[in-house]
């Protein structure tokens, strides 16, 4: 591709031969000619001419012609690495939120000048060729896209590390809107061919199970006592640090049989008996987040994580030991940290290869992998820190609860030694939750089998240390720290906002792409006009580019647009949100001609399909929406849009798109929060409760710059005897009007009485997550944020301060900590 200097900010500028020495370091010489590689990959890959290619056809060619500039550089990487005998991390994660790669992959390695001209050669719309481009389906949440932020980092950061993570056939499921309500789809983002992945069969992995499986009935069945094996067949896909200089990898582990089929069952005319075996082992990794409301999803999120952490370990092992590295050196060549608890089998399984494999004795085996293993803990919610029946244990993975078996009798011996006749402490602390149903306790086995733990903002830190483990904090003090989460600006603001972008480096230079913390210059410039005026007119550009994209042409941009988009959950309190708007509607039905400001609300986010609450909530918010659109006295006043499938792309347009960040999770539920972070960096103000990491941001941006509300964390804890949700419906004129429209069926009318269960759960089933105790507070909250929005100057002036104080929040910054004070690693550049 050919290169030309940078000139429309203040970038430093790239120049053809810069880059060619850059990725030109392998035997194979890049010419610099602009249709090199993408006229080859659409004949060759595809046998096709230019004018015969459909728009996906030049997608995968363009694709292919990114890779092939990045290739040698990939491989020049893990050369170094290999070469110094480097420590290495790796980071097992169940999901990875990549998002799509094209545009992220074509910045990182700074080749923008290149594809613009490519483009401009060969008439090629690039929103046409990027949309292209499925979401991978490799995560759903935070806790994907925090891990796929991570590895940016790294790779940006010279440190050397792998992600490893499964590669789902399906991602977790498309979300349409019906009716008002969510109907789930597959979500095949494998459809296509993927043009960033390399297969690598000949690095593949046997994972040994004690039992067997059979299809039965349609349904996948265990076969105990029969022991059978599966294949990890690794899949590659490049992370591109920004520069381009350091290419890391993430690892996807697809399962496939030891047998294609049998031969003689196929000959006999048992066409299906034949591919049983191929069937079961591909069903491993078929899908992201199997329904786990039922006992076969269960098992088949047991396997899978189980998969993952035998084939990553036997991956990295064989690799450390081609090295030709002593034993007793794992922990200073390798740090494993789990993303959560699901890679928690990492503990036993570590254990299993150095006591069965290796031949050590327990005590070298156990510092070792104490050593080498870290844990994040991401939840305070004692539902989702998992636990998995002994049984499973003992049918599938014998040795593993063998394993267990001997750590807990070890450490309870301490317990007992340290706390005599402390029973309930025993009870706690045990790796196994007693009962007619045993359990491993997997947070608990996180805990004892690694040399950190680390919660993910300060507060969620301390709440672990207090609420959830307070007994193994009290023990192993040492171990505990926090970890405040970033997100990586290249994707989240120099890709998803280049109008803002633009105006930042044009003002301060391009140095805050890789440090952050520059934005801090910014801070003098909220008293400039003209700068004030540039971030307006940015912030306009993404709001109209927003709704392009979304195709609404009726969206209004100079109404404010206030956004929530986070997976629907009750303690996430989408329903608050409604809540407030349904406050706001009786408003206008009650006065016409108030006078408040025009808004726009957007809610995006999907839910567990068994989840059917959070799943009422979506389809309350779509009759919400349908009700003010069909209301004249709502007409350019008030309106609600809900944004079907919310994933990574649409991320990309809504978040620089958006003037307010609802970040309204019941104090003391939200471990940290990214997206608040990213809103803040694009510029929206934050309306929020004083949890997770938005207490840090509010802390560095001083609070007056964010409207905070609410219960704090220690309020709601200490109200859960006495609190009475009916004593808000009773006392408080706007909350009773807000709940009676909704129980007169003003929003249902075609379906009288399908809200009760809302009504239900706020009136009469306690109001678990406090909407009610709340929802004064943060109308009030809100008519602040209105009033400020009408002195559009002293709104700008807020939205800059926030922009200048989210350098703290980088994904670098967090990666940087992770590596001194956990990992132990050092950059290794090629």
């Amino acid at each position: 591709m050919n290169t030309t200097k940078i000139s429309k900010t203040k970038t430093r500028p790239i120049v053809k031969e810069t880059l060619l020495a850059r990725y030109n370091c392998g035997p194979v010489q890049m010419s610099g000619d602009a249709n090199g590689f993408y006229e080859r990959h659409l004949t060759f890959d595809h046998v096709l001419r230019d004018t015969e290619a459909t728009t996906r056809d030049k997608f995968e060619a363009i694709a292919r012609s990114v890779r092939d500039v990045l290739s040698q550089r990939w491989l020049k990487t893990e050369e170094t690495f290999r070469q110094r005998n480097a420590k290495r991390v790796y980071y097992l994660s169940m999901e990875f939120l990549l998002g799509r790669s094209l545009a992220n992959n074509i910045a990182n390695l700074q080749i923008d000048p290149a594809w613009q001209e490519f483009r401009q050669n060969h008439h090629i719309d690039p929103l046409q060729i990027i949309e292209q481009e499925p979401d991978a389906g490799l995560g759903n949440g935070g806790l994907g896209r925090l891990a796929a932020c991570f590895l940016d980092s790294m790779a940006t950061l010279g440190i050397p590390g792998m992600g490893y993570g499964l590669r789902y056939e399906y991602g977790m499921f498309r979300q349409n809107i019906r009716n008002g309500g969510q109907s789930e789809q597959p979500d095949h983002w494998l459809a296509r061919p993927d043009p960033w992945e390399v297969p690598r069969p000949d690095q593949a992995v046997q994972v040994k199970l004690n039992v067997s499986f059979e299809i039965r009935g349609g349904m996948l069945t265990i076969v105990p006592g029969r022991p059978s094996s599966l294949i990890g067949i690794p899949y590659d896909r490049p992370v591109i640090g920004y520069g381009g200089k350091t290419i890391n990898t993430l690892r996807l582990w697809a399962a496939q049989a030891p047998h294609d089929f049998d031969f003689a069952q196929f000959s006999s005319g048992d066409f299906v008996g034949a591919l049983a075996e191929t069937l079961t082992a591909e069903t491993f990794t078929r899908v992201l987040y199997p329904d786990d409301h039922t006992t076969e999803g269960k098992g088949l999120r047991f396997l899978q994580e189980y998969f993952l952490v035998a084939c990553s370990l036997a991956d990295l092992v064989r690799r450390f030991r081609a090295a030709g590295n002593d034993w007793s050196a794992l922990p200073d060549k390798a740090a494993i940290q789990l993303n959560d608890t699901h890679p928690t089998m990492a503990v036993p399984e570590l254990m299993r290869l150095l006591l069965d494999e290796a031949k050590l004795n327990w005590d070298d085996a156990w510092k070792l992998t104490q050593r080498t293993l870290a844990y994040t803990n991401h939840t305070l919610l004692p539902e989702a820190l998992e636990k998995w029946p002994v049984a499973w244990f003992r049918d599938l993975l014998p040795r593993h609860l063998e394993i267990v078996y001997e750590i807990n009798r070890r450490l309870l011996d301490d317990v007992r030694a340290k706390h005599p006749g402390d029973e309930g402490r025993i009870a706690r602390c045990s790796l196994i939750e007693e009962g007619a149903n045993r359990q491993v306790r997997m947070a608990n086995l996180a805990i004892v089998g690694s040399h950190s733990t680390n919660g993910v903002a300060a507060l969620h830190s301390e709440l672990l240390k207090q609420r959830v483990v307070p007994d193994f904090a009290a023990m192993f003090p040492e171990r505990f720290n926090n970890k405040t989460n970033g997100v990586t600006p290249r994707r989240w603001l120099l890709l998803a906002n280049p109008s803002l972008a633009s105006v930042i480096t044009e003002a301060i230079g391009d140095g805050w792409i890789t440090d952050l913390a520059q934005l801090e210059k910014l801070k003098p410039l909220a008293d400039d006009k003209a700068f004030r005026q540039a971030v307006i007119a940015a912030k306009r550009q993404a709001k109209l580019r927003f709704i392009q994209w979304l195709g609404i042409p009726e969206l209004d941009p100079d109404t404010i647009f206030d956004t929530q988009i986070k997976r629907i959950h009750e303690y996430k309190r989408q329903l608050l949100n409604a809540l407030h708007v349904v406050v706001l509607y009786n408003r206008l039905r009650a006065n016409s001609k108030l006078d408040q400001p025009p808004r726009t609300f957007f809610f995006g986010g999907k839910a567990a399909p068994a989840y059917h609450f959070a799943k009422l909530v979506i389809k309350f918010i779509n009759n919400l929406a349908g009700t003010l659109r069909s209301d004249p006295v709502a007409k350019g006043r008030l309106k609600v849009v809900f944004v079907p499938d919310y994933r990574v792309s649409v991320a990309e347009y809504l978040i620089p798109a958006s003037d307010v960040s609802e970040q309204i999770s019941t104090a003391g539920y939200e471990a940290s929060g990214t997206s608040n972070m990213k809103f803040m960096m694009n510029g929206a103000l934050t309306i929020g409760t004083r949890d997770g990491a938005t207490i840090e941001m509010a802390q560095a941006a001083d609070e007056e710059n964010f409207f905070l509300f609410g219960l704090s964390a220690e309020q709601v804890e200490s109200s859960r005897g006495w609190y009475d949700p009916r004593w808000h419906y009773e006392n408080e004129p706007e909350t009773r009007a807000a709940l009676d429209l909704i129980a007169r069926n003003h929003f249902s009318r075609n379906e009288p009485d399908i809200f009760t269960p809302i009504l239900d759960a706020l009136l009469r089933r306690g109001d678990n997550y406090r909407h009610l105790a709340d929802l004064t507070s943060y109308a009030e909250a809100h008519k602040r944020l209105g009033e400020l929005h009408t002195n559009p100057e002293a709104w700008t002036c807020k939205v800059i301060l926030n922009i200048a104080a989210s350098g703290s929040f980088s994904s670098d910054r967090t990666i940087a900590k992770y590596a001194k004070e956990i990992w132990n690693v050092t950059p290794c550049p090629a």
